[in-house]
């Protein structure tokens, strides 16, 4: 489970690893759809609708053509821990943008080869299919793991608490199993590949990997996903989603 800057709960998975290469699906690709090996390339969709704006054609190829919705994540900079994160909805006649909200990343920023414990978060193209927390599901459409071990306590990287991080969570398919609780911990690409990356609630600091927003927000997304418009999260510095 992507976890913050500090350490992860035992359950939650390995810290930091996520999306393409630590702390995320993939074996470092941008643009890479997860599968339960990791990740599998998507062609464009003939016929799509226009494409999102800032997406470069790499990265556009390869979110696949089934894909009604996209949380896309743009970070400032290869090293910067701060992005921006909005999502959008496709429609016949193009992507529809949504809201922006403000997001956190890992520590150093970025990276297309991810690896357990880099402190940077994986750039790629990831489906979206489970989520849970420590708060009882707030309604959304997928499947919703309430548990336990999505306890965390301690500090970050800046001294902030990390009480609360993981009371909304959404699993990115970075080097996991869709279809199990994000506290599962099965690494198809093997536990050097980090896993464990989310989206949760920010604690005020950089993370280990995951993708981090504002409370109020992670309610919305998790009430705005529908497993039935196969969400992706297209996540990465503005320069490598350019392309």
């Amino acid at each position: 489970m992507a976890a913050p800057p500090a350490v992860a709960p035992p359950a939650a998975g390995v810290p930091g690893s996520g999306v393409a290469g630590n702390g995320v699906p993939g074996s470092g690709a941008p643009g890479v759809a997860s599968t339960a090996q990791g990740r599998t390339d998507a062609g464009a969709h003939p016929g799509a609708p226009a494409p999102l704006g800032g997406l470069g054609p790499r990265t556009l190829a390869l979110i696949p053509g089934n894909a009604r919705q996209a949380v896309v994540v743009t970070g400032k900079s290869r090293d910067a821990n701060r992005s921006e994160a909005v999502l959008y909805r496709r429609t016949a006649s193009g992507w529809e943008t949504g809201t922006a909200w403000p997001a956190r990343n890992a520590l150093k920023g970025w990276t297309d080869d991810h690896l357990a414990g880099d402190l940077r978060s994986p750039i790629g193209v990831f489906t979206l299919s489970d989520a849970g927390g420590l708060l009882p599901d707030p309604g959304t459409l997928l499947p919703y793991d309430e548990s336990p071990g999505f306890s965390i306590s301690g500090t970050g990287f800046l001294g902030e608490p990390l009480d609360g991080s993981f009371d909304y969570v959404v699993a990115i398919d970075y080097n996991r199993i869709p279809g199990t609780s994000p506290l599962d911990r099965t690494r198809p690409l093997g536990a050097d590949r980090g896993g464990g990356i989310w989206l949760h609630v920010d604690h005020d600091g950089p993370t280990q990997g995951c993708v981090s927003l504002e409370e109020r927000h992670m309610r919305q997304l998790l009430l705005a996903l529908d497993p039935e418009q196969h969400p992706v999260i297209v996540m990465g510095d503005a320069g490598s989603l350019s392309r």
